[in-house]
């Protein structure tokens, strides 16, 4: 129980686009290990302050209309040529460099031109201001400005993932993910220990391999790599709030009551000062709010009537400050009388989330800062960027290409390279 009985949070992630739509995902049978994925009516609203809001929906036709009559026709061109494509996209998008050619090359290498550049640059095609707040809040999943490389990528795939696979949460909550890998993994042999902090590699038992999903700085301490990742560099915080509601949100927009995530930042200018004022470590002021609607979609997530909410903006590493004021009052901008339906509430700071994961290092829930050469290459220069100096030590967290998300793919790649080294033995 994270705020009052009967109502169940997510403390960790809540809304899956990459997992619904995850090459590695579809290759296991989760569905009958339980995991039921359950669509929103609207994936995502981006509102605005005079209640009207741009959407993404699950037809490009309704999502460019959202924009304005002079911006529709630019978001349907930008779409065009990868809808319909999603599962050759996403195994490209979502694969390692080192593991063969893309699936369909000359469309990778289209999307990819788009996809290196800032979502500044892509945002250039709308002349009004929706189209572009709404690009900015899709880049801001990367926790970096908006106008730093490879952006207009993260903005791109998560606009095609609504319109190709939806953005949907799991019925009961993101631990049906886990529950769902864990019983498969239990069918196939495997047992899984938990409660046991591992702080040495001669701590674990005999085993060809070992396969680590910590931070790069965490591997090299318990596996004796020295200064292996010293120049592994880690990005900005989240601040999390877990809302117990006495009934739904009240937003001004139509469209945000029925959204399974709502972004919460009025301009593209807006947006990209909270996430610079994150990066450069001032306090937040203004914060660009990730919001999503779990209780919308699962009512059986909160008592009859009741709902929950789950919000974080950005803050500095490390930063032991208090953001509960200014997210409510974001909140309270498009939801006038939100303050009064909270039951309780529950608030994870950078210390608070990094104590309930190690891999959050400072807060940063990326693990691992999405800026300079380190957006395409990490955890650092390599062939096998798995691999590590120990033939036996494997890391597959999401500080390893693809990088984060839900979605399975580190991990997947991480496994093909143990793979092929036991077999070359």
């Amino acid at each position: 129980m994270i705020t009052l009985p009967g109502f169940r949070h997510d403390p960790c992630s809540a809304v899956h686009p990459l997992g619904v739509g995850s090459p590695a995902f579809a290759g296991m049978p989760l569905a009958r290990h339980g995991l039921e994925w359950i669509h929103p009516e609207l994936p995502l609203a981006h509102p605005f302050p005079d209640g009207t809001a741009a959407v993404l929906s699950r037809s490009v036709a309704e999502t460019a209309l959202s924009l304005g009559p002079g911006d529709a026709g630019a978001y349907r061109r930008m779409l065009a040529p990868y809808t319909g494509h999603w599962d050759t996209l996403a195994a490209d998008f979502l694969r390692t460099p080192w593991d063969g050619l893309p699936r369909d090359p000359l469309r990778f290498a289209r999307f990819g031109l788009d996809a290196i550049r800032p979502s500044t640059w892509l945002a250039r095609r709308f002349g009004g201001d929706k189209g572009r707040a709404l690009m900015a809040g899709l880049a801001a999943h990367a926790i970096a400005p908006i106008g730093g490389v490879a952006t207009g990528g993260v903005a791109l795939m998560f606009a095609l993932a609504a319109h190709e696979v939806g953005w949907p949460l799991p019925r009961g909550g993101s631990q049906a993910v886990s529950d769902a890998l864990a019983s498969y993994v239990s069918e196939l042999g495997g047992t899984i220990h938990t409660g046991v902090e591992v702080r040495r590699l001669d701590e674990l038992p005999p085993a060809r391999a070992y396969v680590f999903d910590t931070s790069p700085t965490a591997l090299a301490r318990i596996a004796g790599l020295g200064s292996a990742y010293w120049r592994y560099r880690y990005g900005a915080a989240a601040f999390k709030v877990d809302y117990a509601l006495s009934g739904p949100v009240p937003w001004t927009s139509p469209q945000a009551r029925i959204a399974g995530t709502v972004h919460l930042g009025p301009t593209a200018t807006e947006i990209d000062a909270a996430l610079r004022a994150a990066v450069e470590g001032r306090d937040p002021e203004v914060p660009f709010l990730i919001t999503a609607q779990p209780s919308l979609v699962d009512p059986g997530r909160a008592p009859e009537g009741r709902h929950v909410l789950w919000a974080y903006g950005h803050v500095p590493a490390g930063w032991e400050g208090d953001a509960t004021e200014v997210i409510e009052r974001q909140i309270e901008r498009f939801a006038p009388g939100f303050r009064d339906l909270v039951l309780a509430r529950a608030v994870a700071g950078p210390p608070q989330l990094a104590a309930r994961n190690a891999n959050y290092v400072g807060g940063d829930i990326a693990c691992g800062a999405f800026a300079g050469l380190q957006t395409l290459i990490r955890p650092r220069l390599a062939r096998v960027p798995y691999a590590t100096a120990h033939p036996a030590v494997f890391l597959c967290s999401s500080a390893t290409p693809p990088g984060p998300g839900v979605h399975g793919m580190s991990g997947h790649h991480a496994a093909k390279a143990v793979w092929r080294v036991l077999r070359a033995k």
